[in-house]
């Protein structure tokens, strides 16, 4: 929020307690870019992806979510459903 942009490799990764529709959802006011929105369950599959505008007030996975990865829009060409993701420091 505030920034201009995100760059490349910059994220922000949204943990729920459990997996949920609901509980992973995002808004995107206060934004003045676009963001990739990746949905993971438990195990780091990809369910869902999109690519969130700015003011829009609701974006939810199409399948229940733990994690939400909000990065940079690029990275939608290379991420599909049912990917697994390794995230590492």
């Amino acid at each position: 929020m505030f920034r201009p942009e995100l760059g490349e490799g910059e994220g922000l990764l949204l943990v729920e307690r459990r997996e949920s529709r609901v509980g992973a959802s995002i808004h995107m006011f206060f934004m003045s870019f676009p963001i990739a929105a990746i949905w993971l369950d438990a195990r780091f599959r990809v369910v869902d992806t999109c690519l969130a505008e700015p003011w829009r007030p609701f974006y939810a996975p199409r399948a229940s979510a733990q994690y939400t990865l909000e990065t940079f829009p690029e990275l939608l060409t290379k991420i599909s459903i049912g990917d697994e993701l390794v995230l590492e420091k």
